[in-house]
């Protein structure tokens, strides 16, 4: 994706189902669990680079002594600078003597981290802030081990206002007007409520003391409390807790669409947002990951039992494309063919862009997640030339004309031609703190490969993961595409137009700012509809009100087809004040291939605008009410 949206935070657990012991005796380190939930992370680390955070839970520790610890940092790099704290913190009381590594109780007694309950988070800041009380994972505290509770996510939720409306009406003062803090309270208050009611049940039959909080820990029933906390979450998530007597658990969205994957055996269960860490982690295979199933939570106890029940009554599944198209690795054996697959739908509409000029035009990928979208890509053009050169072979052999100049011709000089046209370095803009000398810096992230493309001879044809805003395009890639003089840039992103907003993780909701909107408004005033503008506006004011499912914005874009979008998003985002006069042509990937490629998430809302739960229709149609009174912000 060359325009910079942040999106997609990234979970990990890892539950130790093993004494320390058993690890250092095998394996060779009692920080077997710990490594692993590091690894887990650092092979998520796409998923959230504005902070990073950790807590752990101990078994069975003494009373009076501390068994739950959380880390955080928001600095740059937090996930080295967190692990990098504990380990030397490690390092000290290994050398002082405290810690003796080959005595695992020496370990679990002295090292924060030395439990067998691990719980992680990377973050991208779509709300909150930036500072590191907007930081997962978030803590409540009790005396009562059953009460203490830490949790993070993956997710937004669409109607936290709502939420802490009701918090409120159960005679809470929340802090924060965050979906975090509002789904923290809830989980906790119903899990208080649990506890209580256990708690009663138990005095009434004379039970107190160690008995009472065993009695407490066994029968605390976590999938009860998370069926109670989520009746009014409208939103996609996917949230892991931990609390303070051991037990855990992972829940998912009733619709699928923030992804999370999990697997077991006798000594270990791993969760992690993506399929690929588990795999690298644990030397796994495809097949011994799971999918932690939509509207299920997966819960394990504190003595060691794992069961994965609903929490919800499942939805249409709707997982979100997205992850499969851009925010996932590229290394899951499923997203490689995906994204290639991508790629090569886009074939028929490159071969169009360039007339099908194949020996004088140049193939190329920008950003690097697009790589395996143009290998997809260039295998579906070769394909088709393998097809063309054939039926000229037969015809000049049908003929008498095969010649070995005619094959050279064919062949060689007529296939299919990649290069290394774009490059990306570091981003030179961090330490910057004028704007304007960062938004400079920043149109100079990407450079080219000279001499890759014969000045005013080439086609340059370069594929995308996606074009949300088209900003990047504008001051930056075609500036630096048009160094090279190509007679023409053809640009392909394998998504769709990006069209509507989101409101389940990505954050994009602003819908002033898609180019597809801009492009869409800009031809209504041209052909003299802008009149249509004002009806919308209308309509989308009383849906908003009686909380209605019609989105109204689709009627923006109704009278133009996809086609006649493209070009006129082709025309916007070319550079101002650039001396190259070629043309640009913008392509998008059609809905139909894009469901071709990813036939198993169907998640499109931000191509389509069919929504997957009623938060979705308040917040298109909020979006554009913000537009039309240009209010700026997120519209949930």
């Amino acid at each position: 994706m060359s325009d910079s949206i942040s999106h997609e935070c990234g979970v990990a657990l890892v539950r130790l189902l093993k004494p320390l012991s058993h690890y250092q005796e095998k394996y060779g380190s009692p920080l077997w669990g710990f490594t692993k939930l590091f690894l887990l992370m650092e092979k998520q680390h796409n998923r959230g680079q504005d902070g990073a955070g950790a807590a752990c839970v101990k078994l069975d520790v003494p009373a009076g002594e501390p068994y739950m610890f959380r880390e955080r940092n928001v600095k740059s790099n937090p996930l080295d600078r967190i692990f990098k704290t504990l380990l030397d913190q490690y390092k000290d009381k290994v050398a002082s003597g405290v810690i003796h590594p080959e005595f695992s109780e020496t370990v679990k007694r002295n090292f924060d981290f030395g439990g067998e309950l691990l719980l992680g988070h990377l973050r991208y800041g779509t709300s909150g802030g930036y500072n590191l009380s907007a930081c997962h994972p978030f803590f409540r505290q009790s005396p009562w081990a059953t009460r203490n509770l830490a949790l993070c996510g993956n997710f937004n939720l669409t109607n936290t206002a709502e939420l802490n409306q009701s918090l409120i009406a159960m005679g809470q003062h929340p802090v924060f007007a965050t979906d975090t803090q509002a789904i923290l309270e809830k989980i906790g208050f119903f899990l208080d409520e649990e506890h209580e009611d256990i708690y009663r049940s138990l005095r009434a039959q004379n039970v107190a003391g160690e008995e009472l909080s065993r009695r407490i820990s066994e029968d605390l029933d976590l999938a009860r409390v998370l069926t109670r906390a989520s009746q009014k979450w409208d939103g996609g998530y996917v949230l892991c807790g931990i609390v303070g007597n051991g037990d855990a658990f992972v829940a998912r969205d009733p619709s699928g669409i923030r992804p999370c994957h999990w697997f077991r055996n006798d000594e270990v269960v791993a969760f992690a947002s993506e399929r690929a860490p588990l795999m690298t982690a644990f030397d796994l295979a495809a097949g011994d990951v799971e999918e932690v199933k939509p509207g299920h939570a997966v819960v394990i106890k504190r003595r060691g039992t794992i069961s994965e029940q609903a929490f919800m009554p499942a939805l249409p599944r709707a997982s979100c494309s997205f992850e499969r198209i851009y925010f996932s690795r590229g290394n899951d054996v499923d997203i490689y063919r995906e994204r290639q697959a991508l790629g090569g739908g886009l074939a028929a509409q490159v071969l169009k862009a360039i007339d099908r000029n194949w020996a004088d035009t140049v193939f190329g990928f920008i950003p690097n997640t697009a790589e395996a979208a143009y290998y997809g890509l260039m295998s579906a053009l070769r394909t088709v030339r393998r097809g063309e050169v054939k039926a000229a072979i037969i015809e000049a052999n049908r003929a008498g004309r095969l010649t070995e100049a005619l094959l050279d011709d064919l062949i060689l000089r007529n296939w299919p031609r990649g290069e290394k046209v774009v490059t990306k370095d570091i981003k030179i803009r961090t330490f910057i703190g004028q704007e304007s000398m960062r938004n400079q810096l920043a149109s100079h992230v990407y450079d080219v490969t000279y001499g890759s493309v014969r000045a005013g001879v080439d086609n340059l044809v370069c594929v995308d993961d996606s074009i949300v805003r088209g900003t990047t395009l504008r001051r930056s890639i075609l500036r630096i595409l048009a160094r090279l003089n190509p007679r023409k840039i053809v640009i392909a992103s394998t998504a769709p137009q990006i069209r509507y907003p989101d409101c389940y993780g990505i954050d994009m909701s602003e819908i002033g700012k898609f180019v597809a909107f801009e492009a869409a408004v800009d031809l209504l005033k041209e052909s003299g509809r802008t009149e249509l503008l004002g009806d919308v506006y209308r309509s989308c004011c009383l849906e908003v009100e009686r909380k209605g499912t019609v989105n109204h914005v689709r009627r923006i874009y109704e009278p133009f087809t996809a086609e006649e979008i493209s070009a006129r998003i082709s025309k916007l985002v070319r550079p101002s004040h650039i001396e190259w006069r070629g043309e640009i042509e913008i392509i998008f990937q059609t809905i139909e291939n894009l469901h071709a490629a990813v036939p198993n998430h169907t998640g499109d809302w931000y191509f389509t605008g069919h929504y997957p739960t009623d938060g979705g229709f308040r917040v298109v149609n909020q979006a554009y009410v913000n537009y039309y009174e240009k209010n700026e912000g997120r519209s949930y």
